[in-house]
């Protein structure tokens, strides 16, 4: 019976023997092609400009695609010219306006050389697919250039088109579709390993550049997920991700970006410390505030007001919820606010700030009713942020905590374990788990925080653990035995309790032992399936290499971050997967503003060229010819009528 119900629901999209037979032959046409190329990035943390410029560029594989083309008949300044106009060419074509060099011959040459660049990235996909990637306005042109005939005819034909799209005026517009179309196809499959907010400016403007891409996957990160928890209604993450933005000179992203209200904590922290300079909290300046600038003494008391509230709410979520076993993380409570210090364990320290008017000794989680109120504002301002929440929903639509694709596991933090290489269990509201199913419950919590019932037990509950896998110690997105940011930040530097532990994972990760482990609990080849992980920067100054286990692991978190980049030497890697190779591009810093190509290697040679048939996809492929199959011979069999 769910055989023939199946097939009768196929038969609608297929009526006849011949548009299934037809779906057939496209399908096995579709797995004999090569794979789309694949790219990974991790730890984006809101460096906009590095990571659209690595975007846009395809790490690279634009340029070497058109030095392939063209080394022999355009000059090298000529051909990063041309990459320079697939990467932006709003901004190139402004440009050459600007200066009087935007001409009819230079659109005429352009259009040539885009049309073999376009050539070249399309080998992959049929007619069809490349087709579905066109714009709808340029559409037709676009596939006549692509597939004219080799007759003796086809220099005429493209002349007349070029021709007659620059006498129409529409040849600028019709060179930035054409860019675009090759930057789409270059790019076959987008997969981001976690952590798009937080540090860097502007993680908005990441987002929207993501939001159009079809192909494309998120495996959550702690920082995202600190977002998420905000934008689900857990006052402690917004606090959270507000402190964080303060510290970085960040605030672009929360008013620019996301019309985030900070009128109301700038006039309460300008108030409650007015005579406070508020020393400790000055923020590191790594990027500019463009819009809405705010004097950096103002902002360190905003950062210092906001630090406080986030430290009360953290010590009430900790008497809230005794089972995540954090005690330890109520720091206010472990302040002898009269002495001015902190007693964590069996040691106790000076405190370096010990203006706390808003602090009641007696209880000091408590929020004075000016701090609640500007929390009541703070929380109306993240729920009704429109591109706020469109992109939280981006988020939860296309992440999850992992992803299974083409014989790899990608996840972003750890899967917690312990010293001796097996599985730790973590902490739930359904109760611990370990391995995969920690990471399956987990991420079904993450989903009820956002799209429960709002207010509901089982969305407080939800939004609650949210902060515990931003911090909590058996979290697998964070991976450390605690968060130390009051420490750091009130107590003098290098001090024991001050330093973050690293989960046992990122240890005994890079044994194979342990990976094979790890790659058979997610059902994966043990020999042939990779870990594709981010969260823990690579030091690649120091001589680390971002593979790992005998080529069993990848750590990709390159530090594309500014806040990194000392310790990392480089801007960030990309994984790169296309039908030959494995390969890494390694980024380096912009100097001057201008970014350069960066350095690929090849890190794994395939047995042989992938297929479409070699992937999950094309197995997807497979067992749909089969079904059609089987509907072919009913509809031959006359199990179920032709619709003709």
């Amino acid at each position: 019976m769910k055989d023939e119900k199946y097939l009768s629901l196929l038969s609608s999209e297929y009526p006849t023997v011949s548009s299934a037979a037809a779906e057939i032959i496209g399908i096995n046409a579709r797995r004999s092609l090569p794979k789309t190329t694949e790219y990974f990035f991790s730890d984006l943390h809101g460096e906009h400009e590095s990571f659209l410029y690595q975007l846009r560029s395809a790490s690279g594989t634009i340029k070497f695609k058109i030095d392939d083309i063209f080394s022999k008949s355009v000059s090298a300044s000529e051909r990063e010219s041309l990459a320079d106009l697939i990467y932006y060419p709003e901004d190139y074509i402004k440009n050459l306006s600007r200066a009087d060099r935007l001409d009819d011959e230079w659109r005429k040459i352009t259009i040539y050389r885009m049309i073999l660049v376009c050539k070249t990235v399309s080998a992959k996909y049929t007619r069809a697919e490349v087709r579905s990637k066109m714009p709808e306005s340029f559409g037709y042109v676009l596939d006549e250039l692509l597939n004219v005939t080799d007759d003796i005819n086809r220099d005429f034909y493209y002349e007349e088109i070029i021709r007659t799209v620059i006498e129409t005026g529409i040849a600028d517009d019709f060179i930035i579709e054409m860019a675009s179309l090759i930057r789409a196809l270059t790019v076959g499959r987008l997969h981001i390993i976690g952590d798009v907010f937080d540090r860097g400016p502007r993680a908005d403007k990441i987002m929207n550049e993501l939001s159009s891409f079809k192909h494309i996957d998120f495996q959550w990160g702690n920082h995202d997920v600190s977002w998420m928890g905000a934008a689900s209604g857990n006052t402690a993450l917004i606090a959270n991700v507000i402190r964080i933005a303060l510290s970085y000179n960040s605030l672009d992203v929360l008013e620019d970006g996301y019309g985030l209200n900070l009128r109301p904590l700038s006039v309460f922290a300008a108030e409650t410390y007015a005579d406070d300079r508020c020393g400790l909290f000055m923020p590191k300046t790594l990027d500019d505030v463009k819009f809405d600038f705010i004097d950096s003494s103002l902002t360190a008391k905003m950062h210092k007001a906001i630090a406080v509230i986030q430290l009360k709410l953290e010590c009430d979520m900790i008497r809230r919820h005794p089972e995540y076993g954090m005690d330890d993380r109520a720091i206010f409570e472990k302040i002898d606010f009269k002495s001015g210090t902190l007693t964590l364990g069996q040691k106790t320290y000076k405190l370096l700030d010990n203006n706390f008017p808003t602090v009641d000794p007696a209880d000091p989680a408590k929020l004075t009713e000016k701090e609640a109120e500007l929390m009541r504002v703070l929380l109306s301002s993240f729920h009704h942020s429109r591109l706020l929440n469109e992109h939280i929903r981006f988020l939860y639509s296309h992440g999850s905590m992992y992803k299974l694709c083409n014989g790899n596991v990608l996840y972003h933090g750890c899967i917690p374990m312990n010293d001796d290489g097996t599985f730790r269990y973590g902490k739930t509201p359904e109760g611990e788990f370990f391995g995969r199913e920690l990471l399956d419950r987990t991420e079904r919590i993450i989903r009820r925080a956002y799209f429960s019932k709002y207010g509901s037990d089982e969305q407080r509950e939800a939004c609650d653990y949210m902060w515990y896998l931003w911090c909590g110690k058996d979290s697998p997105l964070f991976g450390k035995d605690k968060l130390a940011f009051a420490e750091r930040t009130f107590l003098e530097k290098n001090i024991p309790e001050s330093v973050e532990n690293y989960d046992p994972y990122y240890t005994v990760s890079h044994s194979e032992d342990t990976c094979r482990l790890i790659l058979s609990e997610f059902g994966l080849d043990p020999e042939r399936g990779h870990i594709i992980n981010g969260h823990v920067p690579v030091h690649h100054s120091e001589g680390e290499s971002p593979v790992k286990a005998g080529g069993r692991l990848f750590v990709i978190d390159g530090g594309i971050s500014k806040a990194y980049r000392s310790k990392t030497g480089i801007a960030g890697y990309t994984l790169i997967f296309d039908s030959h190779s494995l390969q890494l591009a390694e980024h380096r810093p912009a100097e001057n503003g201008i970014f350069k190509t960066p350095k690929i290697r090849v890190v794994e040679k395939l047995e042989r060229r992938f297929n479409v048939s070699d992937t999950d996809n094309g197995a997807e492929l497979y067992e749909k010819s089969r079904d059609l199959s089987r509907l072919i011979e009913a509809y031959r069999s006359g199990e179920v009528p032709e619709k003709a």
